[in-house]
Parts: structure tokens; C-alpha cells; sequence
């Protein structure tokens, strides 16, 4: 599942580089020994790109605190946000507001981790037939 976001994220920044006048030779100007450092580096800049045309400089803020204390839940809201955009059903910026209703939705999703303790019965402590008298 998330191969194939990042798959819509490659496209959409190759889409975004041709309609700049770039190409698909403008991305591998380094040359053909490391691949993987230029593609990775090109998908952060392209899902930085998306971000910054899709979020009020409020939100972004607000993401950027979020990543700083939970990385992974960061990264779930900016996915969703750029699928949201790619598939065509965000039609303004997001505000902090809208921001805050996705988080809680991401946060109602997600399962959440408990602490069971399990006591055993019947070990209770008699210290007080120690010390009678």
C-alpha cells in the first residue's frame, strides 16, 4: 500500500519537472553509479513541493511540531494529504483547522497500545502472622 503512494509521488514530481522544462535527464545529472541517494532525495523534494502547495503556512507549522514528536504520524498525515491532492478531492489549502480533524482521524485509526497488568490471585501477603505476639 504505501509502494504505491510513493509511486504517485514519483509521478507526480516527474509530471511536475517536465512541466518546469526539466526531464527525466534533469534528475540524474550525479551519474548512473548511485541511484538510490538522487531518487530519495528527489522524492523528498517532491513531497516537500506537494506539501507547500496544498498546506497554509499554519499547518505546516503544526506538521513540522507534530514530526518533531511523532515522525510516524507525520508521515501518515502527509501521505494521506498528498493522495487527498493527487486524487482531486482537496479544492482550496488546508487550514490548521482541517489539519487538526485529519490528525484526529488518523489518531481514531490507529490502534491503540495498553498496559495489561495481570495480578495473580490468592498470593496475598499474610506479614501479619509473622509478628504476632
Amino acid at each position: 500500500m504505501e509502494d504505491a503512494e510513493l509511486e504517485k509521488i514519483r509521478k507526480a514530481r516527474l509530471e511536475q519537472l517536465k512541466s518546469q522544462g526539466g526531464g527525466p535527464s534533469s534528475l540524474g545529472k550525479a551519474g548512473g553509479g548511485g541511484n538510490a541517494g538522487p531518487s530519495k532525495e528527489a522524492e523528498a523534494e517532491a513531497r516537500k513541493s506537494i506539501l507547500n502547495q496544498i498546506l497554509h503556512p499554519e499547518a505546516a507549522d503544526r506538521l513540522g511540531r507534530i514530526r518533531l514528536v511523532k515522525e510516524q504520524r507525520a508521515t501518515d498525515v502527509e501521505n494521506r494529504l498528498i493522495m487527498l491532492a493527487q486524487t482531486g478531492q482537496l479544492r482550496s489549502k488546508v487550514t490548521e483547522e482541517q489539519l487538526k480533524e485529519l490528525l484526529n482521524a488518523v489518531a481514531d485509526t490507529e490502534k491503540e497500545e495498553k498496559i495489561v497488568v495481570a495480578r495473580r490471585k490468592g498470593w496475598e501477603d499474610d506479614g501479619d502472622d509473622l509478628f504476632d505476639l
